[in-house]
């Protein structure tokens, strides 16, 4: 099968920012160091490691991380890479690598493994096929696996999310959030992350958002935000319990723009939020006291109602653990299709006998 390249590149201001000591509040529970590998001259591949201090008091496992790791397809370059962060982890005391991982689960995480003839998000990884074999003749192996689908949007919402919408909203006197502006919205921005703190707390490598953290991603990721694609489902005292964001799809532009607002990127950005057919369905968060109750029904109740006014024909779910039942069954009975899977590859490391 011949294979395109449908990656869609990161916004360059973001991607500069995150390695910003300045910028990154996430530096203040980690460490990290970047390198480049280069070949006659030329740079032939890149690398970051990062060791997430956080990480290991939460989850009692030394591991180091990599991530942004890019190379040609070349054996040699690739572990040259993997072998400067290994020796980097043992001198730093850790026990294992594992990656492809950044400092927090809100950067692009998960080697891409199935699904290369698709398009990627803007937040997530593409790569080449040749990445993981690569990987794995160096001795890395899956320690978990993400999954994405594509769900068609049916031009009527099923009458059962209706039904079961109705019944949640009352017996639980929950209503949804009814909101115009980015402005209005934004008041709920640290409700939603304070979900997410403690609904994704079990999740993968997830650890606790400090403060600073949360007014980063706000700052970053709330500017894309539209209030019609989002849903937010407030309690009888107008305290935000569960959520969803999604966002219409700016994979095609990013990758005409190459990741550059200026000098006329920003044009083609705001074209794709305002007239498009694929959403990226970006979160969804519903706290703990109320999950298995129903709640979802709502939250796909609303997002549905902007999709079939909005001609949306397709969404795309984030990446989401293959274990993580409850957010797998959310679309069940739409029409999905599995189009991704990506995965996070582990090595435990030998010390040198003289080490």
């Amino acid at each position: 099968m011949q294979i395109t390249l449908t990656g869609s590149p990161l916004m360059r201001a973001d991607e500069m920012e995150t390695f910003s000591k300045d910028k990154n509040p996430s530096y203040k529970n980690c460490e990290a160091k970047l390198w480049l590998a280069y070949k006659n001259n030329e740079v032939v591949g890149r690398i970051a490691g990062i060791i997430n201090h956080a990480y290991i008091s939460k989850w009692k496992n030394k591991y180091a991380r990599f991530g942004w790791i890019d190379f040609i397809e070349d054996e040699e370059v690739v572990k040259h890479l993997i072998s400067t962060v290994e020796r980097w982890a043992l001198e730093k005391g850790m026990i294992a690598v594992h990656g492809p991982m950044g400092f927090t689960d809100f950067d692009p995480e998960g080697m891409l493994v199935e699904g290369f003839e698709e398009i990627a998000s803007m937040t997530t990884i593409y790569n080449y096929p040749y990445y993981a074999p690569y990987l794995e003749k160096l001795g890395y192996v899956k320690d978990v696996d993400w999954l994405e689908y594509e769900i068609t949007i049916p031009k009527q919402i099923p009458e059962r999310i209706l039904r079961l919408a109705e019944l949640v909203e009352k017996r639980y006197e929950l209503h949804s959030l009814k909101v115009k502006t980015s402005k209005e919205l934004f008041v709920y921005a640290r409700q939603i992350f304070d979900i997410l703190n403690v609904a994704y707390k079990n999740l993968y490598g997830v650890v606790f958002l400090e403060e600073e953290q949360v007014d980063s991603y706000v700052k970053k990721y709330f500017s894309f935000i539209q209030p019609d694609f989002v849903s937010v489902v407030l309690d009888k005292n107008n305290h935000a319990v569960a959520f969803a964001i999604s966002i219409p799809s700016l994979s095609i532009a990013l990758q005409k723009t190459r990741g550059k607002l200026f000098p006329f990127g920003f044009i083609r950005l705001l074209r794709a939020l305002r007239n498009n057919t694929i959403v990226d369905l970006y979160l969804i968060g519903i706290h703990p006291d109320l999950q298995s109750k129903g709640i979802n029904a709502m939250l796909i109740r609303d997002l549905a109602k902007t999709f079939i006014k909005k001609n949306i024909i397709k969404a795309i779910t984030h990446p989401a653990l293959e274990n993580n039942n409850k957010v797998l069954t959310l679309w069940k009975g739409y029409e999905t299709r599995q189009i991704r899977r990506r995965r996070c590859y582990i090595k435990i490391l030998e010390r040198p006998e003289n080490g």
